[in-house]
């Protein structure tokens, strides 16, 4: 009698405790949370697991109880999880969640954003693919890219958002503001920018917003991967020794920046008095004049150690590499040997 006792108050136990983590379980399920990731996109590639879906989603502050949706999955409902880029909104409940995973994601709306690109650019093609009601113009975009709160947790100094805005193809929902894309855009960077850069900055004796100004350098003057550290070399050691940097990309920053830029660089944009012309200024310009890719970061914050001071087109390989010289003579053989080259070309 008693071993009967005992054992229907352990059925009664279990069966308090199964209907205990399903009453649990039901409510964590049900229950909106808020998160801070309503701009981003959250891409779920093919082949991924449920259980890997949830701690991705777990890790991103979309699902608070990754425990509860597992149970749930596992013993309560097989749902047909699908891959693709999908946005939550804030607040929203793990069932829902599911829902949306289940559904599959939602029509979307590619932006390649070019390596070398500036705000400007930027601006435009924004306006252009993602129109709102009312219809949001350049300008209006281009007043958000001037925006440096947006980036005030990188770079305090900054003035706007030149440099920031990642060169890559992105994926958004229809319907995305122009406000999310740049939120996206500044998103990447952060990724992009490794922890161990901050510490390689310092040892250049470098600040953050220097070593994207440099990379943006880099990325206008080299499209080749392999010779970009070699770029930097001269950037620095030009710096070190107090030689103006005589980097031409800054000059067609100037004019874009004016206004006047007209796919020509005339000898007004090369003269004209400007902290940005680096043909004047010793030491760098005040700011990023485009957006850089991974590469030309590295680059700049891993030159390779050169005497060289000077390169320019080689146009014997005719491949978009540069030929690098330690001398002015040496350099200017080879700028006479470009410009015959490039008269022949008109």
């Amino acid at each position: 009698m008693k071993l009967r006792t005992i054992l229907l108050s352990l059925l009664v136990l279990g069966v308090l405790s199964v209907l205990g983590a399903y009453a649990w379980i039901g409510i964590q399920m049900q229950k909106p949370l808020s998160h801070d990731k309503t701009n981003e996109a959250i891409i779920i590639e093919p082949g991924t697991a449920q259980v890997r879906v949830v701690e991705q989603l777990a890790q991103a502050g979309i699902l608070h109880h990754p425990l509860a949706v597992k149970l749930y999955l596992r013993f309560w409902a097989d749902r047909h999880l699908q891959a693709g880029t999908y946005q939550f909104d804030s607040p929203i409940s793990a069932l829902d969640v599911l829902d949306q995973l289940e559904e599959g994601h939602n029509p979307t709306q590619r932006i390649t954003i070019p390596e070398g690109w500036t705000r400007f650019e930027i601006a435009a093609r924004i306006a252009a693919r993602f129109p709102t009601q009312p219809p949001t113009t350049e300008q209006d975009v281009l007043q958000l890219l001037n925006d440096a709160r947006l980036i005030a947790d990188f770079d305090s100094t900054a003035d706007n958002l030149e440099g920031y805005l990642y060169p890559t193809t992105y994926e958004f929902e229809q319907g995305t503001t122009p406000e999310q894309v740049v939120a996206r855009m500044l998103t990447e960077f952060r990724r992009q920018w490794q922890p161990e850069w901050d510490q390689r900055a310092a040892e250049l004796g470098r600040s953050r917003r220097e070593i994207v100004t440099i990379a943006s350098l880099i990325e206008n003057e080299s499209k080749i991967e392999a010779e970009r550290p070699l770029i930097a070399s001269v950037i620095y050691n030009r710096l070190r020794l107090g030689i103006p940097l005589g980097i031409d990309a800054t000059n067609v920053y100037i004019a874009k920046m004016l206004g006047r830029w007209d796919g020509i660089l005339h000898k007004s944009d090369l003269e004209i008095a400007h902290p940005y012309n680096t043909r004047q200024i010793i030491g760098l310009p005040p700011g990023p004049i485009s957006s850089a890719s991974k590469s030309a970061l590295r680059a700049a914050l891993y030159p390779d150690t050169t005497d060289y001071l000077y390169y320019v087109l080689d146009v014997d390989k005719n491949d978009g590499s540069h030929g690098f010289y330690e001398t002015a003579a040496g350099f200017n053989r080879a700028k006479a040997k470009y410009q015959q080259w490039l008269a022949r070309q008109r």
